[in-house]
């Protein structure tokens, strides 16, 4: 079944200006990423394209049809110079107020699609730049990716289309602990950590905000007895996860590099080449910072890498305590944000052993 990429016009494929009329040569310019990412997604994939755009009061004294198609086929014919054509053109020309059934969200343009056999509409996507959109996605029936939204960009939404969302949820139930973890490797740092132990969730947060992944961590673990179970096992779901969301690792850069904080130097270099090991050289000399015992610090990184199956190397120096594990979470996480940064122009494995 054939799938359909519903591409808005104004705000998508050309900014579009304060008066929301693009009806002047002087007026046009093109959204960036724009001709890279099309003509890579019109090469690669088989999305059939299909232009729907509002252009409220077009033919109208306001908007004279003669000021419109001139730029829109000038428009039109750029993209075609790289490759990038649509199969099908839909425009509304009726005002907000008119509430006609084929002004966007409404979906009247687009209805021979829906009802279609020959198309793959929950496979689809709209692609738009305003709550419009998206609201146009949902009466469809398909997906949205929405400019701006979420750090949303062109970049971003031909990573997407080609090589798929990298999310995983792991569950891990034992008499010990009960653990519930999500992870967007694509995210923009949104975090729900909830463990029981305050420092301890400080530090996972780390991960998510500095290594730009939305992650859910929700852990309930016998603390009555001691918080060694809920640090490790822990650990170990977060490292499964990982390991879920990277897939077949293809396209990642693999490697991860460190960061000062106040008094203190952290690195933390890491491998996601399928080898798990640990080197640890941090030494700390209080008990616990916060609720979280300092004997845990080296445990939690070696279930971390022994599930995630990643080398890392962590070394730490300088003289206060909270400085020196944040210091190491934060450099975790920006070591982590490089290693699964993903380029889909060099969709290989990075490894000259075909494996990883």
């Amino acid at each position: 079944m054939k799938k359909i990429l519903f591409i808005d016009r104004d705000g998508t494929l050309i900014e579009e200006p304060a008066d929301e009329q693009i009806d002047a040569f002087e007026k046009l310019k093109f959204m960036r990423g724009v001709f890279r990412n099309l003509s890579f997604i019109r090469s690669k994939l088989d999305f059939e394209f299909v232009l729907v755009s509002n252009q409220d009061g077009l033919g109208t004294s306001s908007f004279p049809e003669d000021t419109f198609w001139p730029v829109h086929n000038f428009i039109l014919q750029t993209l075609e110079g790289e490759g990038i054509t649509f199969d099908d053109i839909l425009i509304d020309r009726h005002f907000p107020e008119d509430n006609a059934p084929t002004r966007k969200p409404n979906t009247g343009l687009v209805e021979k699609y829906i009802h279609s056999p020959e198309y793959d509409i929950a496979g689809s996507y709209v692609i738009g730049d305003r709550d419009t959109d998206r609201q146009f996605a949902e009466n469809i029936g398909c997906n949205a990716l929405i400019l701006g939204k979420d750090g949303m960009t062109w970049d971003k939404i031909s990573e997407l289309l080609f090589a798929g969302e990298r999310t995983a949820e792991v569950k891990r139930t034992t008499k010990e602990t009960d653990i519930h973890v999500c992870i967007n490797l694509d995210g923009t740092g949104k975090c729900d950590i909830s463990t029981g132990l305050g420092f301890f969730d400080h530090m996972l947060e780390q991960i998510g905000k500095h290594g730009m992944m939305d992650l859910m961590v929700h852990t309930k673990g016998d603390l009555h007895v001691d918080e060694h179970h809920t640090i490790e096992d822990t650990a170990l779901a977060l490292g499964e996860c990982l390991l879920k969301a990277l897939g077949d690792k293809r396209g990642i850069e693999r490697y991860g590099y460190s960061l000062p904080m106040d008094d203190c130097l952290c690195q933390v270099a890491l491998d996601f080449g399928g080898r798990p090991w640990l080197v640890w050289d941090a030494e700390f000399h209080r008990e616990k910072v916060g609720e979280m015992p300092t004997e845990m610090f080296l445990h939690f990184f070696k279930s971390l890498s022994d599930s995630a199956r990643m080398n890392l190397n962590i070394k730490a120096e300088g003289e206060n305590e909270h400085h020196k594990i944040e210091g190491i979470f934060k450099a975790l996480a920006r070591s982590l944000k490089m290693a699964v940064k993903r380029d889909i122009y060099h969709y290989e494995l990075p490894s000259t052993k075909g494996l990883l």
